[in-house]
């Protein structure tokens, strides 16, 4: 009888909890309406377009490198858990929210979960600050990148770099995320077009033209390998472990988004949709690559191609979901950024001169800083990995198992299911522990070798088309 009443009380508690949640988001979003700039106005197709937008990206091509490292069955696993563990984090961050709707991005968030630390507040923002404008850093370099070898590197390459981060501010201009969803639907179209015409050129291509280790056939037949060579070492298997971890976690903008839906409570209708377009982009089409290109595969794999019009023509589309990407995370930090100079005055959320004038201040520094660091930064690749191990740790794996402890603490076996996802959390939890000491002890590592060998200088003209 005890037990029965038990689950009664559970019932109605988890009834008053909805209900109460409930009334706090309709609050939330009726405020938010009454103001001039409303920000809580996305569906939850919007919000799948945004997410595959931000996730449908140039770190795809990238993978088949790291299948090169790994080989297909350490490859394939680390791909697979790194799904898995991302769908069951996203579900967990989604749940925590929802306990507390009034979180509108990853700072907030932080905040609840270690216990509303005002410590914890000002160190995720420091993360997030730091992660985002690297990203944006890195999407500028990318962006000189494709403009280098679609041209022939017909300019310098600061003068390129100067090109997109001009392209970006204008088009991180629009406030809402609304409206980027729109421009995310066509870089998403883009990025998967770019993709096809990569896996139908290096099918048809007799053998690829380029790899690390020299032009073919200088390093051989093309091979796959199901383990890594013996000769790999802990560094370069770290780092093609974090480059498919780095792809796997974009949770960091992920309360931005919530905060912005109507409908909060629908965020896992868009992540289902996020999930089967990233097991199918995430596996399939770097597996392809690697089957084509074995230890010749490189990151991205266009650079593998070995007809020029076909590297071209193929690496040509990644232009709109390289800028598009930078202005989802330049959004983000700016918004953060924009709320804490304007906090609850009538310029935070009106068309007023004033609010535009800090918004578009704002945002040009935003992308003023990202130019500078990927002009003075020799190798983005490595300091990404760094950001993978660095911050990547807190916001794909420790965060949400902190997060699942605050929400489940009082009764964290109670019954089989709860038991298997609460030993789910410890193992998220041992992940991202694993990644903040081996993995960042590899990513710095990596950095050190680079510096010991030729060091590209800053604001350099060099030509860097792959």
């Amino acid at each position: 009888m005890e037990k029965v009443q038990s689950k009664v009380d559970d019932a109605e508690a988890q009834v008053s909890d909805s209900e109460s949640t409930t009334y706090v988001i309709n609050a939330l979003v009726n405020e938010d309406h009454e103001h001039e700039i409303k920000l809580r106005t996305m569906t939850w197709q919007r919000a799948a377009w945004l997410l595959a937008g931000d996730q449908v990206c140039l770190a795809i091509m990238a993978q088949s490198w790291s299948l090169s490292v790994l080989g297909w069955v350490p490859g394939i696993i680390t791909m697979v858990l790194a799904g898995i563990l991302f769908y069951i984090t996203s579900l967990t961050m989604h749940a925590f929210i929802m306990k507390n709707p009034q979180i509108k991005d990853i700072c907030d968030f932080g905040y609840h979960a270690f216990g509303q630390s005002r410590v914890a507040y000002e160190a995720t923002a420091l993360m997030l600050l730091l992660n985002n404008v690297m990203l944006i850093g890195f999407h500028i370099l990318t962006g000189a990148k494709i403009l280098n070898t679609l041209s022939d590197h017909s300019l310098c390459t600061v003068v390129f770099s100067v090109i997109v981060t001009l392209m970006g501010i204008v088009m991180s201009l629009p406030r809402t995320l609304r409206h980027v969803s729109f421009m995310s639907m066509v870089s998403a179209a883009c990025m998967g077009v770019a993709i096809l015409l990569f896996l139908v050129f290096a099918g048809i291509e007799a053998h690829p033209g380029y790899g690390y280790n020299g032009v073919y056939p200088t390093a051989g037949a093309v091979k796959t390998l199901a383990f890594p060579e013996k000769s790999t070492t802990w560094v370069a298997a770290m780092n093609a472990m974090l480059n498919i971890t780095f792809l796997w976690v974009p949770q960091i903008l992920f309360p931005t988004f919530i905060a912005e839906m109507q409908r909060p409570q629908d965020f896992p209708k868009a992540l289902n949709v996020l999930a089967v377009i990233s097991a199918v982009l995430f596996i399939v089409p770097p597996a392809v690559g690697y089957h084509y290109l074995g230890g010749y595969a490189t990151a991205p794999a266009f650079g593998s191609l070995g007809t020029v019009v076909y590297k071209k023509a193929s690496f040509a589309f990644v232009i709109v979901p390289t800028l598009v990407i930078g202005v989802i995370y330049a959004n983000v930090s700016a918004k953060f950024v924009y709320g804490r100079i304007m906090g609850g005055s009538r310029h935070a959320h009106s068309n007023t001169v004033v609010g535009w004038g800090v918004w578009v201040v704002v945002m040009t520094a935003i992308w003023f800083v990202g130019f500078v660091f990927a002009e003075v930064i020799p190798s983005m690749g490595d300091f990404l990995s760094l950001l993978g191990a660095a911050f990547d740790s807190f916001f794909g794996f420790i965060f949400f198992a902190v997060a699942y402890w605050q929400m489940h603490r009082s009764n964290l076996f109670g019954g089989a299911w709860r038991s298997v996802k609460t030993l789910t959390h410890g193992f998220i939890l041992l992940c991202g522990l694993f990644l903040l000491g081996p993995g960042l002890y590899a990513a710095v590592q990596a950095i050190i070798d680079d510096y010991s060998g030729a060091v590209k200088p800053a604001f350099s003209c060099a030509n860097v088309a792959i």
